[in-house]
């Protein structure tokens, strides 16, 4: 069990939307595994899971996607 470093809170193995705002457009990754305070909501996302989530935003610049949306289990299964 760890704890919040924000607020004391404990952290648990949940989901949470990621999101990125481009500029040009918005990437929306929802369902991501990662660990959230049951109290304040902070999450964190492991390194795993951070370097896909970066595979998905750099498609998205390349693309010049005005909106991707997207489950992370989705692009998991991609790779």
């Amino acid at each position: 069990m760890s704890i919040c470093p924000f607020c004391s809170g404990t952290k648990i193995d949940a989901r949470t939307t990621f999101t990125v705002d481009l500029g040009f457009g918005v990437v929306v990754v929802r369902d991501v595994p990662a660990l959230v305070c049951d109290q304040c909501g902070s999450d964190w996302i492991d390194d795993d899971t951070a370097e896909q989530l970066e595979l998905l935003v750099d498609n998205a610049k390349k693309n010049h996607a005005m909106v991707e949306i997207t489950q992370y289990d989705d692009i998991a299964k991609a790779s």
